[in-house]
């Protein structure tokens, strides 16, 4: 079964207002560096509760300049979490540190703050936490541990907008420097497109220079006085991004009840939640919040049961035309990651372990009860003939 009958790994939530917004600007004849820009900026900030916002081309442009911005560079080592979408270790290796990986939490898979301190050593420079899959990392923890140390933070909450870490406060929002992400398949989208969060006014005018070539802070068309990069955002995909942002908690409320449909139902083939003390072995689903931590759904991620055939499983799910994808790998097991540092198997063995077993079922807003029935069934099926 595939085509109008399949169900998506993903699919983006656009509408009316997109549609409007996007015909403005056709219209308008400006395509970039244009008043639509500097409306999704604030529009997002205030969305946040920040007092301001750097668009930019891509989340992955984001972290670079984050980077730049700390001025991590040769000769820095930077603690960073294996499993991760690999932009978050490569934005270090574009300026010269070095990403020094540490385990993760079972749990909540994201860095391990003990781990983390345990891999500080002379020349880390900052920490680079990754808020995976939505779910906050341990903010508060790992704030101190920067303190303690004179550490830099670049957050990295391009799967996050939303999320609320223990402390009760926005992931992007402590005052560290934080990106965000718009691919198609996030919370919010505006196609491609990220966003930098500044420290401050000072800040957001060198990020906004070296966004636009390193173009002079006055703006003179051909005037360029530092190093700077190609990493605009476009008034096309601004004008998604304002209209995602003015329904941006109604997205988030829709991708929250599509997860809770999927617990219940995965409950019912013996999936457990994640949590401490919990059976690990068997079909594991995400872990619920915790105190005041809030998670801002990205993907709906399983970990199947430690005798699966995930191979099988996936090519199993799309003979029933359901579309499932191994998510994520682990970075240090990259090939040119083992070349250039020399990782092995067996380091970080929580992630690599995590990493094996891992699973994103298809996950948007739109999806309904009946979808989520027929994935939960499709999967008991497939996990029926997987064993290995």
């Amino acid at each position: 079964m595939s085509g109008a009958d399949g169900i998506p790994l993903a699919r983006p939530e656009l509408g009316r207002r997109e549609e409007e917004l996007v015909l403005e600007v056709l219209r308008s004849g400006r395509l970039s560096l244009g008043p639509v820009q500097e409306r999704f900026e604030r529009a997002f900030a205030g969305w946040l509760g920040v007092a301001d916002a750097v668009a930019v081309s891509s989340g992955t442009a984001a972290l670079h300049l984050g980077v730049r911005r700390l001025g991590w560079g040769e000769g820095d080592e930077v603690v960073t979490s294996p499993f991760s979408f690999v932009a978050s270790a490569n934005c270090l290796l574009y300026e010269g540190a070095r990403p020094v990986f540490a385990d993760i939490d079972p749990v909540t898979l994201n860095l391990d703050p003990q781990a983390a301190a345990d891999a500080v050593g002379e020349r880390t420079a900052g920490l680079l936490p990754v808020h995976i899959f939505g779910y906050p990392a341990a903010m508060p923890e790992l704030n101190e541990l920067a303190e303690r140390h004179g550490l830099g933070i670049l957050e990295d909450a391009c799967q996050a907008p939303g999320a609320v870490d223990a402390d009760g406060v926005r992931v992007g929002a402590r005052g560290n420097l934080a990106c965000f992400a718009f691919y198609a398949n996030k919370q919010l989208t505006t196609g491609e497109g990220g966003v930098l969060v500044p420290r401050s006014a000072e800040e957001a005018a060198l990020v906004r220079s070296e966004r636009n070539q390193g173009r002079a802070l006055d703006m003179d068309w051909l005037d360029h006085d530092r190093l700077g990069f190609n990493y605009r955002m476009t008034e096309l995909q601004a004008a998604l991004g304002v209209a995602q942002v003015e329904r941006a908690d109604e997205l988030l409320a829709r991708r929250a009840r599509v997860a809770e449909l999927y617990t219940e139902a995965l409950a019912e083939l013996g999936g457990v939640q994640a949590a401490p003390g919990a059976d690990l072995d068997g079909l594991v689903l995400p872990c619920a919040d915790r105190g005041s931590e809030r998670r801002s759904w990205f993907v709906y991620p399983v970990r199947l049961p430690r005798d699966a055939d995930r191979d099988a499983v996936i090519a199993d799910l799309a003979e029933r035309g359901v579309a499932a994808k191994a998510y994520l790998p682990c970075i240090h097991l990259m090939p040119h990651y083992r070349e250039r540092f020399g990782f092995r198997s067996g380091e970080f063995p929580v992630a690599e372990e995590v990493a094996e077993r891992s699973l994103a079922l298809p996950f948007f807003p739109a999806m309904t009860e009946e979808q989520v029935a027929r994935v939960t069934e499709a999967l008991a099926e497939a996990l029926a003939g997987s064993w290995t």
